[in-house]
């Protein structure tokens, strides 16, 4: 049983050890969910600066399920708030994790664990400089979802223009 838990955290730790390296980079968290479920009731929250506001950002949204995961698809719904605590965006995403014709796992995956990156907010511009706020709020519904293990963002220099 000690063995099976290890593996989605060497996994995620290989992950951010690989993502580290790169410059672009501003900022990457993850969270994981008791129980491998995604409770209704859980918005988990992200906190990160951003000091220039010239340049654009490409905002991304990790996601790890596990194979008994029930759904191709994943809603979530942002929200974006800045420094003043103001509404910059809101928005509801689908992200497919399975291919809704075959059911094959999409992602990066190792046994029955599968990493998805899914570009969120693309280009985006940050009007002031300071710390942005951005929760997450899964939109199945469902009060618990069974299969999720972890949600997190990243954000990134955008680096084309």
């Amino acid at each position: 049983m000690r063995t099976f838990r290890l593996l989605p955290a060497l996994g995620l730790f290989l992950s951010v050890l690989l993502t580290a390296c790169d410059p672009n980079q501003v900022y990457e968290k993850n969270i994981d969910f008791d129980n491998y479920t995604w409770s209704v009731k859980q918005k988990p929250a992200f906190t990160f600066d951003i000091a220039d506001t010239t340049q654009r950002y490409d905002v991304y949204f990790n996601i790890r399920n596990a194979s008994s995961y029930g759904y191709y698809n994943l809603y979530v719904k942002h929200t974006l708030t800045d420094p003043a605590n103001k509404q910059v965006s809101q928005l509801l995403h689908q992200m497919l994790l399975m291919d809704p014709q075959t059911g094959e796992p999409r992602g990066k995956g190792t046994g029955d664990i599968y990493d998805h990156q899914f570009l969120a907010l693309p280009n985006q511009k940050f009007q002031r400089s300071g710390t942005y706020k951005i929760v997450l709020e899964q939109y199945m519904r469902q009060n618990q979802l069974p299969g999720l293990m972890a949600v997190g963002v990243r954000v990134a220099k955008t680096t084309t223009k």
